[in-house]
């Protein structure tokens, strides 16, 4: 398609639209960017693997218009999740300005006009957002005629009509859920985008606005604008509505709230206020009773905390009201310069570290597919692997090892063809490595475009004792690991992410096993406490 003008003042705007089953909506969607006074746009139809008749609405729409719209879809029509079908869209933008909409959205026909005008006058900025109408009334029924109302996003110190830099605007998000935009009412600059990697394709539906805005506001000003000129509607099958409604919301957030403490470690914000709304908002999810306690005020807050519940004053101890006074902390069997097990917890069940690893695994298990080289054995490939493994390869430096395919040393390994994995599976490895940087663009040589490397690498934990002990190396963080691989591979192909808490580590230090904690302790990440670091990184070229 030509770019349908090069003056400075209408740059193209690349509206990406991603749907999933909706034939309903999709229509009104599309006529609705038809609509727009601003000349300048593209419609890109991303569909998520859809079943119903929104496929065929889409490609006769492209079929129509082929001038300004293009159907998308990804390998095999597989549904990714929104985040996936979002980047993919934006990985065929050709204008300065990404600019979203849902299928079953709508705008005002000035919504382009207005925004671009302010972005151009606003160089600098890299996102702008407005208020969206909460949108109940399209049913025509008479009893939600008066439930329309447009949200705030002006709440807390974020006057309208402004530009807010970094990262001001990534605390108030986190402090306040109601104030989080709408998708439909942002507009992006393809460069800040880019620049910040796109949405987090971990994030499949729920809270991957969320993740993609701490990711820009963490790095990127964003102007505020006060007009709303985006129809958010609110219907049944909407994947908000239905996870609100089969109690999904809380787990979703508690995930998307570990996520932002690791994304922050990862990339060194250290704003004290960022870290201040992310605590709060981490303790009032946990304890939303207790939460609305300590909220109160006044005297009626005394005569609440007096009858306060157990979680009430778990919350005002995790605040630093009520931790053990010095000399009164109960070590209990910890209280021991030995470790409970020397072992690392294997003579116990399962290692604390390999939880983090085997869960790493299976959430990208799609990836291990193809030729796959694991690092050490073949235990991982075949677990996670499967039938979509066509050839298994090991890579041991001990060439006494009957179970390597290959022998060599990650850091001197040029005997090794180039591009010959689709995915290379590194785990607990680079620790022994002196010159991991070697190792990791051996790995990058190595590897197909396109292919995947899965690796985790070790932070808080015991040496191991086994007769690699003395190889040991490095221990490594969030930052250092990312550092370490944008040796070899651009930083938006990467996702690094930390696991672990005070307690994980504690268990691992003494040499624990998982089915000593629970899930949710296990789960929890403190970006100030790791205990293992993992690493997807994609080679493009």
């Amino acid at each position: 398609m030509e770019r349908q003008t090069t003056s400075r003042s209408a740059p193209l705007v690349s509206v990406v639209m991603i749907f999933l089953n909706a034939e309903r909506f999709i229509g009104e969607a599309i006529s609705s960017v038809l609509a727009q006074s601003y000349p300048a746009w593209e419609l890109l139809l991303v569909d998520d693997g859809s079943t119903d008749g929104s496929t065929a609405i889409a490609r006769e729409y492209a079929g129509l218009h082929p001038d300004r719209m293009r159907y998308l879809e990804h390998a095999g029509h597989q549904n990714r999740g929104m985040s996936a079908s979002r980047n993919l869209g934006a990985g065929h933008a050709r204008g300065d300005y990404i600019a979203l909409l849902d299928a079953d959205d709508a705008w005002l026909p000035h919504k382009l006009d207005r925004q671009v005008a302010i972005l151009d006058a606003q160089p600098s900025v890299g996102m702008l957002y407005g208020p969206a109408l909460h949108w109940y009334s399209w049913t025509g029924a008479a009893a939600d005629l008066p439930r329309d109302f447009v949200d705030v996003v002006d709440k807390r110190g974020a006057p309208p009509d402004t530009v807010l830099g970094p990262p001001r605007l990534a605390a108030l998000l986190l402090r306040d859920g109601g104030a989080v935009p709408s998708p439909c009412s942002i507009i992006v600059r393809r460069t800040s985008w880019q620049r910040v990697g796109g949405f987090e394709e971990t994030f499949r539906d729920m809270y991957e606005d969320q993740a993609f805005y701490i990711k820009l506001l963490c790095h990127e000003p964003a102007y505020i604008a006060s007009e709303c000129l985006s129809r958010y509607r609110q219907h049944p099958a909407a994947s908000t509505t239905i996870a609100k409604a089969t109690g999904q919301e809380r787990a979703a957030r508690a995930r998307f709230l570990s996520w932002a403490g690791s994304y922050l470690a990862e990339r060194g914000v250290a704003d004290a206020a960022v870290w201040r709304a992310l605590r709060r908002a981490r303790l009032e999810q946990r304890y939303p009773a207790a939460a609305r306690l300590a909220r109160a005020g006044g005297k009626l807050a005394q005569r609440l905390r007096g009858r306060a519940s157990l979680a009430a004053r778990r919350l005002l101890r995790e605040r630093g009201r009520g931790a053990p006074p010095v000399g009164r902390v109960r070590f209990g069997s910890l209280r021991r310069l030995t470790p409970i097990s020397r072992a690392s917890g294997f003579d116990r069940g399962q290692p604390i570290d390999r939880y983090y690893i085997e869960r790493f695994l299976a959430c990208q298990s799609g990836a291990i597919r193809g030729r796959v080289l694991e690092i050490g054995g073949d235990a991982y490939t075949r677990r996670f692997g499967g039938e979509r493994v066509t050839v298994s390869d090991v890579l041991h430096v001990d060439a006494g090892n009957p179970r390597a395919t290959i022998v060599a040393d990650l850091a001197r390994a040029d005997h090794i063809p180039s591009g010959l994995f689709d995915c290379i599976i590194c785990t607990q490895t680079l620790q022994y490595i002196y010159d991991a940087p070697a190792a990791v663009r051996a790995l990058h040589r190595i590897l197909k475009p396109g292919g995947v490397i899965l690796a985790t690498v070790p932070a808080i934990g015991p040496i191991s004792r086994d007769e690699w002990s003395g190889s040991w190396c490095w221990g490594f963080t969030a930052v250092s690991a990312r550092k370490l691989f944008e040796e070899a591979f651009a930083p938006a192909d990467l996702a690094v992410e930390a696991h672990g808490n005070v307690l994980a580590a504690v268990a691992f230090l003494q040499g624990l096993a998982v089915a000593e904690l629970t899930p949710a302790e296990l789960d929890q990440r403190d970006p100030l406490y790791q205990v293992l670091v993992t690493v997807r990184a994609v080679r493009r070229i």
